[in-house]
């Protein structure tokens, strides 16, 4: 540990504000050293938590959190935070490790920390929850203020204006929020809103009026001139993006400069006293660069804003081993291949074209591609759209984001039947990211909707045909895949459509059914290799399908045989086990079952392998499934 950090003394941020105001500064130069230096061990979000060092720091000096609420919106930024709170020594790299089972969460949690006030993982919400913690200090008649620090790009979620515009109307009081403004989310920022954020006052038509005012004014006396400086002054107050938010009955405070510690202790001093005057709501918006401090992460924010463990000196990332595709790049180079050959595909993001593949899809076909911002309901309404017409656009979002956009895709896409593709990124278990982005849910309410079909491939090969499949059948689709590499099998050099439902019988056997589905499907057939060993014959079916299941094929395997297994990186209820339950339960097959899949509990940050284990989905679970069955003790 290092000697004569002021960092040392600080374990909460009545520590903080123990200090003299003078040595603020100092505290923000040593946090960003030490994000730098300890995530350059561990891996973790890097470039936001550099850009809010120190709105981070001035709030929780200036404000008296944990009694004042600071609500982070994603958590991206939240190191600082973190390291402020009694968590610093927690980022060594000699424990458990950010994002690892035991280790503290890459975002906020409540059971983290009583300073952590609402969890955050998913972009837009902060400004509503700071609404309603607002608003529950005012009902129960306790002091304090609720604080929501946002991105720009954050704001650009619908969830956000709905909720600016609720404050605005309550004339929320005790509300504050922090606009932080570095142009970028993950990946830089688009639409309309942000482009006004950062513009500012370089709309055409206002740098016409400038230019022809000085032209005018240009022989006048020199009051005259004075006179034309205050002029535009008070146009640039006119344009200045605090017009949307007064609109809003917000006190707009901005644009500071984010970077600057004594600016922002004066402002956010300013707007405290503000606030206990009853001056609320309020938005202090601050201008920031993402990556401050740490020039690589300056230089590329969009390559440092997940890092794994990286060279503080030169900024050079550890080497990828070696192995398989990742499922997300096979994905891009099949969308690709198919938009050669079908001019109406069109790739949709909600502001991931990085994380998804169709970054590469939009350097290919620029005019076919559209990053929507993180705004996942209007991309599924806007493919409908695009599908209403003719196209066929394919909407790649994370399992854990589409949970976002549910009822659109329930009424916008499946009760029209329209031709829209989803692409299901990061479908199971997600690694160090955790809880609030675990792909668990996708199947059990997909498979509710009429007119979805439901796919997963058993590995990187069979996602090249799927997605050939969902796009040419003519109604809604999805396909989910896992985070990560695939199997490392060989590429098939033709693209071929499956058959809509047909599974796929990979093992015949007499003893045991296992119906596997998606990224379960290799390690039930090592299961059944091992089981063959000591004499119990299982066949292993490759469903393809969760909608619609393969009665076909299916029923007459599980009438022959004892006991039937189902197996998915899914949430057991509701999902791909239990719709082959329904299939035998309407064929009138009683046989033994059990479903194997992620238990009905939150499922943390950990290493994926050993979830798998734990729960019973690699090999040697499935094999203990199968064995406790076919021996009678299993449940029926």
């Amino acid at each position: 540990m290092s000697e004569g950090l002021l960092l040392d003394g600080i374990e909460s941020p009545e520590d903080l504000r123990a200090l003299p105001r003078e040595q603020v500064q100092r505290v923000t130069e040593e946090l960003r050293s030490e994000i730098v230096e300890r995530v350059s061990r561990t891996g973790g979000h890097l470039a936001s938590s550099l850009g809010a060092v120190e709105l981070i720091t001035a709030i929780h000096y200036t404000f008296d959190t944990p009694r004042d609420r600071l609500v982070l919106d994603v958590g991206h930024q939240g190191y600082p935070h973190k390291m402020l709170t009694g968590r610093r020594r927690l980022f060594d790299a000699e424990g458990p490790g950010i994002g690892q089972e035991g280790g503290i969460g890459k975002f906020l949690r409540r059971a983290e920390s009583e300073c952590d006030h609402f969890g955050a993982g998913h972009a837009g919400t902060s400004i509503s929850a700071a609404l309603g913690i607002a608003r529950g200090k005012q009902h129960r008649g306790e002091p304090g203020i609720a604080i929501a620090m946002i991105g720009d790009g954050g704001i650009t979620a619908g969830m956000a204006f709905e909720a600016l515009n609720h404050a605005g109307a309550l004339h929320q009081r005790n509300l504050l929020v922090v606009l932080n403004d570095n142009e970028m989310s993950i990946s830089p920022n688009v639409g309309a809103l942000s482009s006004y954020l950062s513009r500012k006052l370089s709309a055409p038509m206002v740098r016409r009026m400038k230019t022809w005012t000085k032209d005018f004014l240009g022989g006048m006396p020199g009051d005259m001139v004075h006179w034309a400086q205050k002029a535009e002054e008070s146009l640039k107050v006119f344009f200045s993006p605090g017009l949307l938010f007064e609109a809003l009955n917000f006190k707009y405070v901005g644009p500071i400069q984010g970077h600057r510690v004594d600016v922002l202790l004066e402002t956010f001093e300013n707007v405290k006293q503000m606030l206990a005057a009853g001056d609320g709501p309020i938005l202090v918006h601050a201008i920031t660069a993402k990556g401050r401090g740490y020039e690589p992460a300056e230089r590329d924010p969009l390559k440092y804003h997940g890092v794994s463990t990286f060279e503080v000196e030169t900024g050079k990332m550890a080497p990828s081993k070696p192995g398989p595709p990742s499922y997300t790049g096979i994905f891009a180079e099949t969308l690709i291949a198919l938009a050669e050959d079908d001019e109406r595909i069109v790739g949709i993001s909600a502001a991931m074209p990085g994380g998804t593949g169709l970054d590469k899809f939009e350097r290919r076909f620029p005019d076919r591609f559209y990053d929507v911002g993180i705004a996942e309901q209007h991309a599924v309404t806007f493919a409908a759209g695009l599908a209403s017409e003719g196209m066929k656009p394919v909407a790649a979002i994370y399992s854990t984001f589409l949970q976002r956009a549910y009822d659109q895709v329930v009424h916008d896409v499946c009760v029209q039947d329209l031709d829209v593709t989803f692409a299901i990124d990061r479908a199971g278990l997600v690694g160090a990211d955790g809880a609030t982005h675990q792909g668990f849910y996708d199947i059990g309410t997909l498979r509710a909707l009429p007119n979805m079909v439901v796919m997963a491939p058993k590995d990187e090969n069979e996602l090249r045909h799927m997605l050939k499949t969902a796009i040419e059948h003519p109604g809604p689709a999805a396909v989910r895949y896992p985070r990560g590499a695939g199997v490392g099998v060989p590429l098939e050099p033709e693209l071929k459509a499956i058959p809509i439902g047909e599974s796929e019988l990979l093992r015949d056997g007499e003893d045991a059914l296992v119906v596997a589905f998606g990224n379960t499907v290799h390690p039930a057939v090592e299961a059944a290799g091992e089981l063959a060993a000591d004499g119990t014959s299982v066949a292993v079916v490759n469903a393809r399908f969760a909608k619609p299941i393969d009665a076909a094929r299916i029923v007459p395997l599980a009438r022959r045989c004892t006991a039937v297994v189902t197996v998915e990186e899914q949430a057991g209820q509701g999902g791909f086990g239990s719709a082959v339950l329904e299939t035998l339960a309407e064929a009138g097959v009683a046989v033994r079952t059990r479903i194997l899949a992620v238990p009905d509990r939150v499922v943390d940050h950990g290493n994926s392998a050993d979830q798998r284990a734990a729960f019973g989905l690699d090999p040697a679970g499935i094999a203990k499934a199968v064995r406790e069955l076919v021996g009678g003790s299993g449940s029926s």
